[in-house]
């Protein structure tokens, strides 16, 4: 084949390739299975299989789900990131919950979802929903995937490529420090004492995981919790669409500060280890900043509420009582604290295809390759 030939042949390869979809081309270089742990941000449904106050399979949840209405357990009128992710990733289905009875046998080897709503990185967090599977609990679980794997598949060669995600730290803060009610004698410390706690003991679970094979881990750091409906609410004497809590996110950005810090430390001491900090509250504060060119109309009230008038606005869960909005993809928040399906395909997109500013040091297409 001559120069010229092979230039050419070359040049339309380069313009095939620009033309196809990119879910297509990411088909090409994906990850063989996806193990979740977090909380209700991303939980697929475990809390359904425990006694709980943190449910979520019931209507109008899920009343967007591909497919048709289906109330999964997912906290959300439709999809979690990590379901949005996986579609793009070209999975052929979602990550199934480490609970369902039929996440058993050759299933988990594609992956599980382990999160838990109301859970949180420190064991007493969500005391307040009683029932919940904290992140100590949800590695324990997958200790006993990784031993069917290891007899199946090999960790080595599974569990090493394999895309993880954390999402957790927002309850530490929603319904432990900063609960409506006196839980724990930690809410007497200082932010800074209760921030250091929960990195100590981030980075002892970060350990362990990578002490059982986890190489490629996704750490999403807390968003802005002050302003979330509920916290907007209760800031502001039920008065909808009220002021964020700025103590509550300058806590948050305490922790994400520190988080960060923590990647960079494990990534330099932990060999071959790949830890991506996904900065959350950069996303959606440059959402909520942006909001109209993001194509929505309201992120301070939830689209889901159990009354029409301001008195219990955004400050109760998503009920089969509840009024909803007509157009959710108008809308930042589900209900008192959860995104909804529109939300996150943002969040998702910047996680997979992001800068720096968003994902450190690299987003989940280049992770896929490294």
């Amino acid at each position: 084949m001559g120069l010229c030939t092979k230039f050419h042949v070359l040049l339309h390869i380069a313009i095939f390739a620009s033309l196809w979809p990119r879910s297509c081309l990411a088909l090409e270089t994906t990850f063989p299975a996806t193990f979740v742990f977090g909380d209700s941000l991303v939980d697929a449904g475990n809390n359904n299989y425990i006694a709980t106050l943190a449910k979520a399979n019931y209507a109008p949840n899920g009343m967007d789900f591909p497919g048709g209405a289906k109330s999964t357990g997912r906290f959300s009128n439709g999809r979690t990131v990590i379901d949005i992710i996986g579609e793009q990733l070209g999975l052929n289905a979602y990550i199934p919950p480490y609970l369902a009875p039929t996440t058993v046998g050759d299933v988990v080897l594609r992956g599980v979802n382990y999160a838990s709503g109301g859970s949180g990185i420190l064991n007493d967090t969500g005391a307040i929903f009683v029932g919940r599977i904290n992140l100590d609990a949800q590695i324990d679980n997958f200790a006993k995937t990784r031993k069917y794997i290891i007899s199946t598949a090999g960790a080595n060669t599974l569990l090493g490529e394999a895309l993880f995600f954390v999402v957790i730290g927002s309850n530490d803060f929603i319904a432990n420090y900063y609960a409506p009610i006196p839980l724990i004698p930690l809410r007497k410390v200082t932010p800074e004492v209760f921030v250091e706690s929960m990195i100590s003991k981030l980075r002892l679970q970060l350990t362990r995981l990578y002490g059982m094979d986890a190489r490629k881990i996704v750490v999403a750091n807390v968003g802005p919790v002050g302003c979330i409906p509920f916290e907007r609410s209760t800031n502001n004497q039920n008065t909808p669409g009220g002021s964020c809590k700025d103590s509550m996110n300058n806590a948050t950005v305490l922790f994400n500060t520190k988080l960060k810090s923590l990647i960079m430390e494990l990534n330099s001491n932990l060999v071959d280890s790949k830890f991506v900090y996904g900065d959350v509250y950069h996303i959606f504060s440059h959402l909520v900043d942006n909001y109209q060119s993001y194509g929505f109309e309201n992120y301070t009230t939830s689209c889901c509420q159990i009354l029409p008038g301001p008195l219990l606005q955004s400050l109760l869960p998503c009920s089969p009582t509840s009024i909803v909005c007509s157009n959710r993809s108008k809308y930042v928040f589900w209900d008192e604290a959860h995104p909804t399906d529109a939300t996150n395909v943002i969040v998702a997109q910047k996680f997979l295809d992001g800068d720096s500013t968003d994902m450190y040091p690299m987003n989940i297409r280049q992770l896929s390759n490294a």
